[in-house]
């Protein structure tokens, strides 16, 4: 059953990233990965007044075995029980298939990704305009993606390969899929930074947003350092406005329950109370630093008027 109503602060990726760029800091996308963890992320954004997006990958969802509603239900679920009252986005990250942005958008959420970024511009431009249209009539944002952001781990996307995006090709691609926010490829990646070192090619992001008003994504936010993201989100003419931040979290659980190894949802969710409670802990931890010291959101939740 499609989702008809919702909470008043349960809004659009282009809204809230609007208000963060506006008011100079950025929006953590954080990923639970498990639906157990959807609680103590919303938690932290509470607690700290935090504006936030909660966010799931299509690949994700098929890897931890979980459905878009139930994850979706899940969402709204903590949201009355736990009264949350802060700014909140429900966004579906890197997705390939509409029929899965379909389902999530039926569920409630108020955003989704459509990631053609492996085929060449003319069918990446393609497919994200239909993506576009779609999410536009149903009243939902979306997010897409030019170049290539590698990963390390393949959890979120299938490919290590990186290419960096180009700004006129930006400029041309925003402009035919009207994309609310474009995830761009500038030097992070998905993933455990384990070899390789971040980087961010600031001039690049300052090119894409001379040629362009999109509202910039960083994939990949887990294990930058703090002053080279603050950065990228202080950049003159406007920033990165979405930081994606997945891994991180997960490592927090696994760590606080002295495992190494993923769960199914299943598994999660089958987890003794005292389990729970205590990976849940770390997990809002994790995020309530992250708003704290590395997005600036901390506090900023007075910038939305309901």
């Amino acid at each position: 059953m499609n989702r008809t109503t919702r909470p008043q602060n349960v809004i659009t990726l282009k809204r809230a990233l609007e208000t963060a760029e506006r008011h100079g800091y950025a929006l953590g996308s954080f990923s639970p990965r498990y639906t157990p963890m959807i609680a103590p992320i919303l938690r932290a954004g509470q607690k700290r007044q935090s504006p936030l997006i909660v966010q799931i990958s299509s690949k994700e969802l098929d890897r931890y075995g979980i459905a878009p509603k139930e994850f979706a239900d899940e969402f709204y679920r903590v949201m009355e029980e736990e009264r949350i009252t802060v700014p909140v986005v429900l966004h579906l990250d890197h997705t390939k298939e509409m029929a899965v942005i379909e389902a999530a958008i039926a569920a409630g959420f108020t955003s989704v990704m459509i990631d053609a970024s492996d085929k060449n511009l003319e069918e990446n431009i393609a497919i994200t305009k239909k993506a576009s249209a779609y999410a536009h009539a149903h009243g939902v944002s979306i997010e897409a993606e030019l170049g290539m952001i590698g990963t390390t781990d393949f959890v979120e996307t299938d490919k290590d390969e990186e290419l960096y995006t180009d700004p006129e090709e930006a400029r041309r691609f925003v402009e035919e899929t009207k994309v609310d926010a474009l995830a761009v490829s500038c030097g992070t990646a998905h993933g455990v930074y384990r070899v390789r070192q971040p980087k961010i090619d600031y001039d690049r992001l300052r090119a894409i947003r001379k040629l362009t008003p999109v509202h910039l994504v960083l994939h990949g936010g887990s294990g930058v350092p703090a002053d080279m993201m603050e950065k990228a989100i202080k950049l003159e003419g406007g920033g990165v406005s979405k930081v994606n931040i997945a891994t991180d979290l997960e490592l927090s659980l696994l760590d606080s329950l002295g495992r190494t190894e993923r769960m199914t949802n299943a598994e999660c969710k089958s987890l003794g109370a005292a389990q729970l409670e205590k990976g849940r802990a770390a997990v809002e931890a994790t995020v309530a630093e992250k708003m704290t010291h590395f997005l600036g959101s901390a506090g900023r939740a007075d910038t939305f008027a309901f």
